[in-house]
């Protein structure tokens, strides 16, 4: 550096009254107005780049859609005012407590309805991706679905076009109308399946026996039996039916019930006492003598009515056992109805009219701040280097100080 460069760096040194090791704030401000020019340059041009990035850049829309999630049961409400004093000390967090607002914001960012939307709405060229698990990364990142304090689920969705947003948002709340009803997560709808699902075996095992029965007539030309023998067959059926419907009971209540559950101790003891009666019938001598049991010795009652009267006792069983899952079932299917949890929307997402981003009033001075504040940085590096070239003293300094580094790190 020139004879005349040095004589500027030492006079300012002077004005500022800082020696060789140290620049007060004086010397700082007076080095910044040196090269105000410069400074001045390059904070210009971050103002325009601000201004030409703010103008570039596409605006964003949000779109928020607000329901409300089913609430609790009497039953839950109950169990959560027995745990206040409790949630009270440790917090409903930290017992693991959750509200029904988090379980269906779980739903909300579930990957079935993720993979929906996208297909519905062809998300995959609007974010410009490629493949699936990018895509849904991208959604996400335009999406934002929390819980708020007052038991309200909001969710909002960033878009550049207000259309596709607002739809996108009230998408969410379709999607999670659909996957409610067909989630089974009620107890209700738990007992409402089971018997759907029994009763649907045990329909095809009606229609197995009437065919048998239907076979055996043709075989055997046999039409019916007496009316004594039709009146113990049912009696026996009716009773048989009665103890597997109990039985099937018992096992739908122990799905989401243990065993000392009242309910499963009533349905046991009834069993027990229907499997008595049934064994004391059947032992019977008279009953089997004029039904046609299997029990009875094939000599005393011709082959023909004893297989027909078989054929007729199964089809009667079957016959009392799906009347009554049936009506087991109409009463799961009510109850169903009757605690199905409902999803009531509070505001649908409309086309916002005003952008939410990005934000000029941000961007420019955020620009300008950033040139000016480099710039700054920039002169007084370039200053500290000009004075260490021209300062003996501390030049010789820093070779010591380079020669030291280099003798650690060896």
């Amino acid at each position: 550096m020139g004879t005349v460069e040095q004589q500027k760096i030492r006079a300012y040194d002077s004005l500022s009254g800082a020696d060789e090791k140290t620049i007060d704030a004086l010397g700082i401000f007076l080095i910044f107005v040196r090269r105000r020019r410069t400074i001045g340059v390059v904070t210009l041009a971050g103002f325009l780049l601000g201004v030409a990035v703010a103008l570039l850049l596409k605006p964003n829309f949000t779109a928020t859609a607000i329901i409300l999630p089913p609430q609790p049961q009497s039953s839950s409400a109950g169990l959560m005012s027995q745990l206040g004093s409790l949630s009270a000390l440790g917090g409903g967090s930290a017992l693991g407590l959750k509200t029904p607002a988090d379980m269906y914001v779980g739903f909300l960012q579930s990957r079935t309805i993720a993979d929906n939307l996208i297909a519905k709405y062809q998300l995959q060229s609007v974010y410009k991706r490629t493949n699936l698990q990018d895509t849904r990364l991208a959604l996400k990142s335009h999406t934002e679905i929390e819980a708020g304090k007052d038991g309200l689920i909001h969710i909002s969705v960033v878009d550049h076009d207000p259309r596709r947003a607002s739809d996108l948002a009230n998408a969410y709340v379709d999607q999670l109308h659909g996957m409610n009803s067909n989630l089974a997560i009620t107890e209700a709808a738990q007992r409402r399946l089971f018997f759907d699902q029994q009763l649907d075996t045990e329909k095809k095992a009606l229609t197995a026996a009437e065919d048998d029965l239907r076979a055996t007539q043709q075989k055997t030309g046999l039409i019916q039996l007496s009316g004594q023998a039709q009146m113990i067959i049912g009696s026996i059926a009716q009773l048989r039916a009665q103890i597997a419907s109990r039985e099937v009971e018992m096992q739908s209540l122990r799905v989401s019930s243990t065993d000392q559950n009242p309910n499963v101790i009533r349905l046991r003891e009834e069993i027990s006492t229907m499997q008595a009666q049934l064994a004391h019938l059947e032992d019977d001598r008279q009953f089997h003598e004029q039904a046609g049991d299997v029990a009875l010795p094939a000599g005393r009652v011709a082959a023909d009515s004893l297989e027909f009267a078989r054929k007729y006792r199964d089809v009667k069983y079957h016959e009392a056992l799906y009347d009554l899952l049936s009506k087991q079932y109409e009463a799961a299917r009510i109850d169903e109805a009757k605690s199905a949890p409902v999803i009531q929307v509070v505001d649908h997402a409309v086309p916002p009219d005003k952008k939410s981003g990005p934000h000029g009033s941000l961007i420019v001075p955020g620009f300008t701040f950033a040139a000016l504040f480099f710039s700054c940085l920039a002169v007084y590096v370039q200053h500290g280097f000009a004075r260490i070239r021209s300062n003996p003293s501390v030049r010789a300094q820093w070779a010591a100080s380079m020669k030291s580094t280099d003798k650690q790190s060896l």
